[in-house]
Parts: structure tokens; sequence; C-alpha cells
């Protein structure tokens, strides 16, 4: 067991696991982040994440370019929210209903049309190009594992630094958080809380389907039915834990991953673990941090809550 954990070839691939695991998960939390920090409760992200995978799966697989297949599965999980905008912002229908009725369409949608399409063959896209950095690619162990990333990686770290930036620094950020805590407030200031949440929610879809684009090139180079398993539910859980904070949501996701690296390790090991028990492991490790934080968990007051103009 101990000369295992110092292979470093065990190392590197223990890391790099660790963030294919994490960066889907992270991205759609980002997306639920800012969704929640305008008040907006979007449920349906396990089923944006679903659609933006299989578009992404599908324009790699026609195009052969990765970075046409990630931006059409970002675009794809733009449109998907766009049922959100309309039911939820626009009309102010019942956001958990709405969400849940996402998440089964783009279950069912993608499962048929991969079943359709796909399943005699199930096809995969190989190994995104990789983007060496000179001098710390040559670092041991970390350097293999984390400075040889694909450039979409690096994008996508990019996007999560610029958003986080966003959030804290600008006028916008102060939009969306007022928004989300008291948008009367944003109203009397000749602000638009409708404009704030369709924003809101449009870019959360973006991320969404951002992630899950990750998952289907990235992290598995494949697309298979129902292939997040519960990754959009984490993000809600890990978006409510963060408190609105894009840095507390990375370190959460990088725990999620490392947990579903440590499951893989343990089945090279000589413990004989069922693999269903494997499985839970990354949930589990998710709900004994729920529990030790929920009571300091603090959610936007108006989260969920449909906004009238002049209402009281």
């Amino acid at each position: 067991m101990s000369d295992l954990l110092l292979n470093p070839t065990f190392l590197t691939a223990f890391i790099v696991a660790a963030i294919a695991a994490s960066m889907p998960l992270m991205l759609a939390a980002i997306g639920e982040t800012i969704g929640e920090q305008a008040g907006v409760l979007n449920l349906g992200v396990e089923g944006i994440m679903l659609i933006g995978a299989y578009t992404a799966f599908v324009t790699t697989l026609s195009t052969g370019n990765f970075w046409v297949g990630l931006l059409v599965g970002s675009l794809a999980g733009v449109l998907s929210s766009v049922v959100m905008l309309v039911l939820n912002v626009w009309l102010g229908l019942n956001q958990i209903v709405i969400g849940l009725a996402v998440t089964l369409i783009g279950e069912g949608i993608t499962s048929v049309l991969y079943l359709q399409n796909f399943a005699k063959t199930s096809p995969g896209l190989g190994v995104a190009p990789s983007f060496d950095i000179p001098l710390l690619s040559g670092i041991p162990v970390v350097g293999k594992a984390v400075f040889q990333q694909s450039g979409i990686f690096w994008f996508c770290i990019l996007l999560a630094v610029v958003v986080a930036w966003m959030l804290i620094k600008t006028n916008w950020g102060l939009s969306i958080r007022a928004a989300g805590q008291k948008p009367s407030s944003l109203d009397a200031a000749g602000g638009s809380v409708t404009r704030v949440r369709s924003q809101a929610v449009l870019i959360a879809g973006a991320f969404a389907g951002l992630g899950g684009a990750y998952l289907a090139l990235i992290t598995t180079s494949t697309f298979t039915p129902f292939m997040v398993n519960g990754l959009g539910y984490v993000a809600i859980v890990i978006t409510m834990l963060s408190r609105g904070r894009v840095l507390w949501v990375a370190l959460t996701s990088l725990l999620y991953g490392v947990t579903v690296a440590v499951g893989t390790a343990l089945q090279l090991t000589a413990l004989s673990l069922p693999a269903d028990v494997i499985k839970m492991l990354p949930f589990i490790v998710v709900m004994i941090t729920l529990v030790l934080f929920s009571r300091t968990t603090v959610v936007p007051p108006a989260l969920a809550a449909p906004y009238t103009r002049g209402a009281r």
C-alpha cells in the first residue's frame, strides 16, 4: 500500500483523476452561485448539464474540434435555460417544479437521442490536445498532472477567476447580490430585477452546459445516458455551502474530486470493498460536509421567491 502511494506515476494519475472529477462540478456550481445570488434556484442543473454534454459530444464527434464542442455545449445550456427564464423569472412560476421538469426533460431527451444514434457504435472522442506550460510542466508529479492539462482546463480556470472578481468588485456583481438579498432595494435604485435575474439565469445555464461539456469532452471523452449521475444536485449543495464565494466553490469541488479519486485508488489496493460502496463515497463526504456546516449556511433571503414590482 505504501509503495503504491509513493509511486510517482500513481500520484500523477491520482491528481489528474481528482481534477477531472472536480472541474465539471465546479463549473456547474459557479453557474448556480450566480443564479442563487440573484434569487433564482435552478434545480434543472442536472438536465442542463446532460444537454450540454450531449451536444458537445455530438459536435466534437462531427467536427473533430474540442473547442467548437465546448462552445456548442455552453450555448445549449443557455438555450435550455430559456425555459427557466420565461417560466420562473418572467411569469413567476414555482422554481422548484420547473427545475425538476427541466432535469427530467434533459435526461429523457439525451437518453433517447443517444440510444437512437449511437447505441450500437458507442463512439469515443479520444484525448483533447494538451497545453504544456514551459518549466512548470517539468516539475515531478505535479508538472505532468497540472501543467500538462488541456487548454480547455486553463480556459475554465480563467473563467472562474473572472467570475469571482466580477461578483466581488463590479457593479454587476453588486446588482446580482441585490437581486437576491433585497430586490426591492435594487428596484428603488433604478435597477431592473427582471433584467438582472434574466442575465443570471442565462449565465448559469451557460456554466451548467459548460460543465456538462467538460464532463463529456475531457473527463470521460464520451457520452453515456445519465452520465451526470447526480452532479447537478451536488452543485446545488456546494453552492449553498459556499455562501456565494467562488473560491469556496472551487475548494469544495476539489474535495469531491479527491474523494472520487480515492475511490478509484481503493480499487487498486488489497481492500475488498464493494463497488457500490466506492461509488457512494463522494456523496457520503458531501452529506457529512452538509451536516457539519449546515448551521453556517446562508442563502439569499429572496431565493426562489418571484418578484413583482410594487408588491409588498
